[in-house]
């Protein structure tokens, strides 16, 4: 029985890793693996767009990971856990990369999330916020 994930969907800034995510993702984030070679990290860096038509990937993926729209590549089946092995590549923390897919710089995240994360109130519905 496969669980309903559009429950989910209402909620502001969740992305829900489904088995159709997997299979969204699986190039982009077999890509973001790969850079746990120092040798494939030199590879990218140097010449990242002809490292990146290497993959199936498609070409929003390639470019989201071109312009480090982490947001997008979640979107696009970006798995976070792979999508660290890109963000570190850059020399990137966890903090500095998931910033990035907030309205705030790395300062007003981390002392956000040192207060105890995002205040729910204002951040329950996408509805609620005329997000739809």
């Amino acid at each position: 029985m496969k669980p309903n994930f559009e429950q989910f969907k209402d909620i502001p800034g969740t992305t829900i890793f489904t088995i159709e995510k997997t299979r969204q993702g699986y190039h982009l984030n077999e890509f973001c693996m790969s850079l746990r070679t120092a040798e494939n990290r030199v590879r990218f860096l140097a010449d990242q767009r002809t490292y990146l038509d290497e993959w199936a990937m498609t070409e929003e993926q390639k470019q989201a990971v071109l312009d480090r729209d982490f947001q997008k590549m979640l979107d696009n089946g970006g798995n976070v856990y792979f999508l660290a092995k890109l963000f570190a590549s850059d020399g990137l923390s966890y903090v500095q990369a998931v910033s990035t897919m907030t309205d705030m710089n790395v300062e007003e995240y981390t002392a956000m999330m040192v207060a105890g994360g995002r205040n729910i109130e204002g951040w329950r519905s996408k509805k609620e916020r005329g997000e739809a």
